[in-house]
């Protein structure tokens, strides 16, 4: 079926009452978007931050009248307005019916990171079945190989022994790196996350790559229970990370590794400066403005 679109450009002030405005006008479903590209890095927990110049966009169902549902929204509009300000510029479009669930399939194919590893679509065949193959299915949780950080942890667990490790993917989101890790040859891993949906998705993908369900438990971080891993790896902000170096010091072993992404390059220093007391720091890596540090516990 087509469908009708509507977008408003607004400050962030005005955003949430324009989107009341939009369901009340019968809209199936509203989304935020940035209308200048000015990406916002790291949010306050418990916030929704927006963009200086947000557009605010609903979709309605074809069988709205499409006039009746503009002139609703621009009798309305001055009324969520300062006096004085003039009613933003409305867009409306008709969007064609698509196959939704092709197009996004069409957006992820098979990646290769370091010398030995793919991260496949399972929906796509392997481009070489001698390789190390990691089967998955983008959803929910973060992690599919396409983001920067990703392929930094990627590259660098291509690269070292692996074999017979015991592994804590700390933030473990779709559970990417931490099975990347299982079939690169560690033992056992502790796949960690304070998203329930993440650890369902991490399991989801396990069994996707055939793996015995025995060789990854999953943990919310309050449930993770004393241990001296080999390795650990986050991908996650630098103010979690900054946070968490006292529990990382404590999870790991004398002589352990420690692999952090998630960060950008001016992020680097405030990282090292927390970590410096109890690991030895590797040099940076850096990809598109995006790091991995790596360390080894004192």
């Amino acid at each position: 079926m087509s469908w009708l679109q509507i977008k408003i450009p607004v400050s962030p002030e005005q955003a949430d009452a324009f989107e009341d405005l939009l369901l009340e006008a019968g809209c199936a479903a509203v989304t935020f978007q940035d209308a200048e590209d000015t990406p916002i890095f790291e949010p306050d927990l418990g916030t929704t931050p927006l963009w200086q110049s947000t557009v605010v966009t609903g979709l309605f169902s074809a069988e709205h009248d499409l006039e009746t549902t503009l002139s609703h929204i621009r009798a309305r509009a001055p009324e969520l307005l300062p006096a004085g300000q003039a009613v933003p510029h409305i867009h409306a479009e008709i969007l064609e019916d698509k196959d939704w669930e092709r197009a996004w399939m069409d957006m992820y194919h098979p990646m290769q990171f370091g010398q030995r590893l793919w991260v496949c679509p399972s929906w796509r065949e392997v481009p070489d079945p001698q390789a190390v193959n990691l089967l998955l299915d983008p959803g929910l949780a973060f992690g599919t190989g396409t983001h920067p950080t990703t392929a930094l942890c990627l590259e660098w667990l291509d690269a070292t022994e692996l074999k017979g490790l015991q592994v804590i993917d700390y933030g473990c989101g779709s559970g990417i790196l931490g099975i990347a890790a299982l079939l690169l040859g560690a033992q056992k891993v502790l796949a960690v996350d304070i998203d329930p949906q993440a650890l369902l998705a991490t399991r989801d993908n396990l069994q996707r790559n055939q793996l015995d369900d025995a060789c990854l438990t999953t943990y919310l971080p309050p449930e993770v229970p004393e241990c001296q891993a080999d390795l650990l790896i986050a991908n996650i902000l630098a103010g979690p990370l900054i946070q968490l170096e006292p529990v990382f010091s404590k999870l790991l072993k004398p002589g352990g590794k420690l692999l952090l992404s998630g960060l950008l390059d001016h992020q680097a220093d405030e990282i090292q400066q927390a970590y410096t007391a109890n690991f030895d720091l590797d040099a940076v890596a850096t990809k598109d403005n995006w790091i991995r540090i790596t360390a080894q516990r004192r």
